[in-house]
């Protein structure tokens, strides 16, 4: 029997957020951006998304006047992670 996949994470963008946060635990926007190669647009819907089911938590605030959002992993986000990847470890096992 396989084990049901996140679909939160199926999504490929979402996936390489988890992937770079869970490096680093904690980036920058504009971080994610160059290393997710998303667009502004995209990579803000999803971080949303991903605040919304707390798999990371987003800060606002300024520096040098500039908007500055850094987001971070949270413990959730990396057990979910974490159990997203042994999920696929068993897919290719089988």
């Amino acid at each position: 029997m396989f084990d049901e996949l996140d679909p939160l994470l199926h999504s490929q963008l979402r996936l390489a957020i988890m992937s770079v946060l869970i490096g680093v635990k904690e980036a920058e926007f504009s971080y994610l951006k160059e290393k997710t190669g998303a667009t502004a647009g995209n990579l803000s819907v999803q971080i949303s998304k991903l605040s919304e089911a707390d798999y990371i938590s987003v800060e606002k605030t300024f520096r040098d006047n500039y908007p500055l959002t850094t987001v971070q992993i949270t413990k959730k986000g990396i057990a979910a992670f974490e159990g997203y990847v042994k999920a696929l470890q068993n897919y290719i096992k089988k």
